[in-house]
């Protein structure tokens, strides 16, 4: 089977493009117009990178079995427009995975916020008990190679369910292809404003994913959009609400949203006859997927405590992927708790699409009021590249509506006013899905704290 992908560099493509080539049989080819790293070098050790960024229609010949397209590609991509052409049969990247896992039970997890640490979860504790899984999650877990896996082997696949759009030539959403036997709802906080310009078109997509559920639907309880939606579906689907776990098992990840997680994940485990004290057990020593709530450093100091010398954190340093409000909100109330006696310093890039928007900005309304120094960056020609409505760092600051925001518009201010401070006593929250503009978010922060 020849495979070519039309924008192999993104994050989900390539390591899809890296599964496939794994596969007995497979030859796979593909192109972008950039490729960055990680992907960058993913690719190239695999002997996958393109010898030429662009696009190139006459690569794309009659001998080629399948394309699958990623997101990235515009629909009249050149690429894309011959392969249509000659009949070439055109898979989107959820399309495909559905292709092949079409005949194992699928777990899916979606959500506005959490999907990326609940899979995982599912997928740590499967791995260490030993039952083989296909896979696909938004991020690196510790001790997976990758962060697509497809195999002829495994019984179960487990995905991250997206609920942005699928392709160029698909509009619908992504997790819309994925007809799980088990799915978890984690909730739902509006998001992608420019794809559901309403809050109601938002809780539309994940009221047809639940239709597409074949057995159990597990959702997060105190979720009135999520009730709602459970109430609806069939007697013949089984529904499963929860809240956070509450129980006595030390956890390496903190935080009452981690710990929604943790339960949502138990529950599917359960699904298929994973034992509740073995998932605990086991999970007991997940440490989290990559930026998601991830060390980054820390430093220990002593303290006297009757009498006895005694270790505890003094300088502590995290990194996220949180940008939208729910996200923001949780990430920093997980820190504040987490570290009652240390100042918190968080600081966030507004950087996605909808996060850009001046229409979407009072949704941030007093999501970082519980960081004693909150700073937000946003680049103006970012705002431009994407052809938005021009926002100034005032309405940002207004739109956040508390004292302790500061706003800035160059990277090279917002870092020079971090190293300003000291870090004594502090918690420094990183968060963006981007990189403030050239920032090295862990070397960076190391140099902060161990300043």
């Amino acid at each position: 089977m020849r495979i070519h992908f039309i924008a192999i560099g993104g994050a989900a493509m390539h390591n899809l493009a890296l599964a496939v080539a794994g596969k007995e049989g497979y030859v796979v080819t593909g192109s972008d117009d950039e490729i960055f790293d990680p992907a960058l070098t993913h690719l190239r050790d695999a002997g996958l990178l393109p010898d030429e960024m662009g696009w190139h229609p006459e690569r794309i010949t009659p001998d080629i079995d399948a394309i699958i397209l990623g997101m990235h590609a515009r629909e009249d991509n050149p690429e894309l427009v011959r392969a249509r052409e000659l009949g070439i049969r055109i898979y989107s990247f959820p399309e495909y995975l559905y292709e092949q896992t079409k005949d194992k039970i699928r777990i899916v997890v979606g959500g506005s916020h959490g999907k990326t640490t609940t899979t995982s979860m599912i997928l740590y504790v499967l791995q260490h008990l030993g039952i083989e899984a296909d896979y696909m999650v938004g991020a690196q877990i510790e001790g997976f190679e990758r962060m697509v896996r497809l195999s002829s082997t495994a019984k179960y696949a487990v995905f991250e369910g997206d609920e942005y759009l699928t392709s160029p030539l698909d509009l619908r959403s992504k997790f819309l292809w994925y007809h799980p036997h088990i799915a978890i709802l984690t909730g739902i906080a509006w998001d992608h404003i420019n794809v559901f310009p309403t809050f109601p078109l938002y809780v539309d997509t994940f009221r047809k994913f639940a239709n597409s559920i074949s057995q159990t639907f597990i959702y997060y309880q105190r979720d009135e959009n999520l009730q709602a939606i459970a109430a609806e579906l069939p007697d013949t689907i089984q529904t499963i609400p929860y809240i956070e776990y509450e129980g006595e098992v030390p956890m390496e990840v903190f935080g009452k949203h981690n710990m929604q997680n943790l339960q949502a994940a138990c529950l599917a485990c359960e699904q298929i006859g994973v034992p509740r004290e073995k998932f605990y057990e086991t999970i007991a020593s997940f440490t989290g997927a990559s930026n998601r709530l991830e060390l980054i450093d820390k430093v220990n100091g002593e303290r006297l405590e009757d009498g006895v010398k005694r270790l505890q954190v003094t300088k502590v340093a995290y990194k996220d992927f949180a940008h939208s409000p729910s996200k923001l909100k949780a990430t920093i109330a997980a820190v504040r708790e987490h570290h009652p006696n240390l100042r918190l310093v968080a600081a966030m890039e507004l950087h996605t699409f909808s996060s850009l928007m001046a229409s979407f900005l009072p949704q941030y309304k007093d999501c970082m009021a519980d960081a004693d120094i909150a700073y937000v960056y946003f680049n103006p020609k970012v705002i431009e590249h994407k052809s938005l409505q021009k926002i100034s760092a005032e309405d940002v600051k207004n739109a956040f509506g508390t004292k302790n925001v500061e706003v800035f518009t160059d990277s090279e201010a917002l870092q020079a006013q971090l190293r300003s401070l000291s870090y004594e006593n502090t918690a420094l929250l990183m968060m963006t899905s981007g990189t403030f503009d050239g920032i090295h978010i862990n070397e960076f922060a190391k140099q902060l704290i161990n300043g």
